[in-house]
């Protein structure tokens, strides 16, 4: 079992970046994927970008890619994403994922992971 807390959410105007942290517990994190998603108000939610075990294989959303990068560091436990070029509609609660023995391609499926952080705002301004 993993438990995953995010941090470095904020308000920052448009055009501007934030990092995200995910750090998990745990002594077997390099066996599990780590997904990013997020929720805006009223809509449901949608993946972000991924990061195989290892780190070798990424996957983004159209909506965020060439501006968001997903990274991890396996001997810290932690996940990262890095946001730049920020916009008005990516303000949403970001939650960090784990996903466990599926297949990659459930990558973006929020049904393929067991474990959630509580989620994290990030708010941008116009």
């Amino acid at each position: 079992q993993v438990q995953l807390v995010e941090s470095g959410g904020g308000l920052v105007q448009a055009g501007g970046s934030l990092r995200l942290s995910c750090a998990a517990s745990g002594r077997t994190f390099s066996s599990y994927r780590m997904g990013w998603f997020r929720q805006a108000p009223g809509k449901e939610r949608e993946f972000v970008a991924v990061i195989s075990g290892t780190g070798g294989s990424t996957a983004y959303s159209d909506s965020v890619k060439g501006r968001f990068t997903i990274s991890r560091d396996n001997a810290k436990n932690t996940v990262y994403l890095q946001m730049n070029s920020l916009k008005p509609e990516d303000t949403a609660v970001y939650y960090c994922a784990a996903s466990y023995g599926s297949a990659w391609y459930t990558r973006t499926l929020v049904s393929a992971y067991g474990y959630w952080g509580q989620g994290t705002q990030v708010t941008i301004s116009s």
